[in-house]
């Protein structure tokens, strides 16, 4: 991404100064149920502005939901969400949109549209949905693009695009509207080790420059060490613990949340912890 431009502090200068001070997101005493089973019990969370909070728990825990929760693509059953001070249901869903961007695990598309035309939907909050698409919005898809490397596909089909590019691409959308929070839910999954590493990586620089604040639900714990600045573990929809690595992705902590025991490390090279789980060796064979 280039130095110069793609600002999203920049993006909305008149909201800047009163939400400076604000958690970018709060969650107070959250709950939620899918036809009365209780997914998401009495959660409360921060995420600091600039910040990049890992959710981390098994299959089921609720990281996919609380996502859901933080986008307003789920309202609470109760408790609050609050997003940079402001109450989820008081925002307008353009005004939204403008603030809060979402990579989900799946991206489904009806039509085949070409990588620049998904890429530009991300500036329909921008302009509205049947307006044409201004030197402006042309310029954040551009800007987009380069950054996540797929400039060079923007004439290509979607359905043509190998897993790694198609994430890319939608990751490019999100950046497009220019978000001061974005929100992944598992966007390595079905990647490889080398995609997996390279999209964090894109993520970690777009994060460095333009201060966005990120939250994303993740499966990889050696991911999550990595490239995270806190982390939160997951289990039945509750909140285990939250925090920095060291004092959250713990033997116990682990143990506790995943229900099997994992030996925990520290890379002598970078200093990042390592995560293995301990399997017996009759098991394994």
């Amino acid at each position: 991404m280039r130095s110069q431009g793609f600002d999203s502090s920049m993006a909305h200068p008149e909201e800047q100064a009163t939400t400076t001070q604000s958690p970018a997101l709060e969650l107070r005493q959250v709950e939620f149920a899918y036809a009365r089973q209780a997914v998401i019990r009495g959660v409360d969370l921060q995420v600091a502005q600039g910040g990049f909070l890992g959710l981390l728990g098994p299959n089921g825990s609720g990281k996919t939901t609380l996502i859901q929760l933080l986008c307003g693509a789920l309202r609470p059953a109760a408790g609050s969400v609050q997003v940079l001070g402001r109450d989820l249901a008081d925002w307008d869903r353009r005004c939204l949109a403008l603030q809060v961007a979402v990579v989900p695990q799946k991206f489904e598309l009806a039509f085949p549209f070409t990588v620049e035309q998904v890429v530009l939907l991300g500036r329909v909050p921008h302009r509205g949905p049947l307006a044409l698409d201004r030197p402006a919005d042309i310029a954040a898809a551009a800007e987009a693009m380069e950054a996540t490397g797929v400039s060079h596909l923007r004439n290509r089909r979607m359905m043509e695009l190998s897993g790694g590019e198609f994430k890319r691409v939608v990751v490019a959308k999100a950046l497009a509207q220019q978000p001061k929070i974005l929100l992944l839910d598992e966007p390595a999954a079905h990647l490889d080790i080398r995609h997996q590493v390279a999209l964090y990586e894109l993520i970690g620089r777009i994060r460095a420059q333009t201060g966005v604040t990120v939250v994303s639900a993740m499966h990889d714990l050696n991911l999550a060490a990595a490239y995270c600045d806190r982390v939160a573990l997951l289990k039945e929809g509750r909140l285990i613990r939250t925090g920095r690595i060291e004092e959250v992705m713990t033997y116990r902590a682990l143990r506790d949340t995943y229900e099997i025991d994992i030996y925990v490390g520290v890379n002598e090279l970078t200093g990042h912890r390592l995560f293995s789980p301990m399997i017996a060796k009759g098991k394994a064979e």
